[in-house]
């Protein structure tokens, strides 16, 4: 009889099903996960791989005591920040978490081949996730604000189109407005803060000023110039043309003054030679 007891209470421990001690990691905790080890499990309720898992997640997170490690799980319809930060493009996506080094789960999904990974320290040959995509970087940091703008647009969108039951082309103008808008006065801040980091100099401006004076000046002069000397150039052209019919005059006039004598001279030689 007392074996019959001590038998069915082995067989009562062995098949009664392991406490669960599943830690829910949000947007507020989830620095948690940065210290010790951890084995973190993103999923949607609306996943159907997911919804699959989830009973063998929950019976693995029962050994956290054994294999001292903590199994969490985020739910990235409520912490959509987390799936930026860590991004995450396919659901279910496990990570390996040791001292704040993470290493992304790609083996099988059952709670044999979880205990193993751990025990056995086979994380040892995954590739580390590369530092510019680190979840605790600045760069995923601004990623992680973009997931959640993202879901805060989704969720305008849904309100428009199904609660106050709008068409989904007014959806799509109000946002692009809004967009414009934005990038308006996203513009006009950067500006004011370029003004305000590197404000001009008056000392410049008015160099400048004195600068395009003076270019305005030369250019006068110069105007001026050309002027004079195109006025110079008229007047010799003139005088020149007045020389040139003087002598013209001049030339005539010794030769008509020359022929009468020419026709003189003729003439005597003519005599000269009757008289011969």
């Amino acid at each position: 009889m007392t074996k019959l007891v001590i038998f069915l209470v082995i067989a009562l421990t062995v098949n009664s099903p392991v406490e669960s001690k599943l830690t829910t990691i949000t947007e507020d905790n989830w620095r948690d996960i940065l210290e010790g080890e951890w084995m973190v499990e993103f999923m949607a309720p609306w996943c159907p791989a997911c919804r699959a898992l989830q009973p063998i997640w929950e019976e693995f997170s029962g050994w956290t005591e054994d294999l001292e490690i903590s199994v969490g799980q985020v739910d990235v319809t409520s912490s959509p920040g987390l799936s930026g930060r860590f991004m995450v493009t396919a659901l279910p996506t496990i990570f390996h978490v040791k001292n704040g080094v993470f290493r992304q789960y790609r083996a099988a999904r059952d709670k044999d081949s979880f205990i193993s990974f751990v025990e056995d320290k086979k994380w040892n040959q995954v590739e580390e996730v590369s530092a510019w995509k680190d979840p605790s970087s600045m760069q995923m940091t601004m990623v992680s604000y973009f997931f959640k703008l993202s879901m805060v647009l989704r969720n305008v969108h849904t309100t428009l189109t199904e609660e106050y039951e709008l068409p989904y082309w007014v959806s799509y103008v109000a946002f692009a407005v809004a967009t414009i808008l934005l990038g308006g006065v996203l513009g006009l801040i950067l500006v004011c803060c370029i003004d305000l980091v590197f404000p001009p100099r008056r000392e410049d401006s008015q160099h400048h000023q004195v600068r395009e004076d003076k270019k305005d000046s030369d250019v006068e002069e110069e105007d001026d110039d050309i002027e004079d000397l195109d006025n110079d150039s008229q007047v010799e052209d003139l005088s020149q043309d007045e020389e040139d019919s003087q002598e013209g005059e001049q030339s005539q006039e010794s030769q008509e003054e020359g022929s009468p004598r020419q026709s003189e001279n003729k003439t005597r030689k003519r005599r000269a030679r009757k008289a011969d």
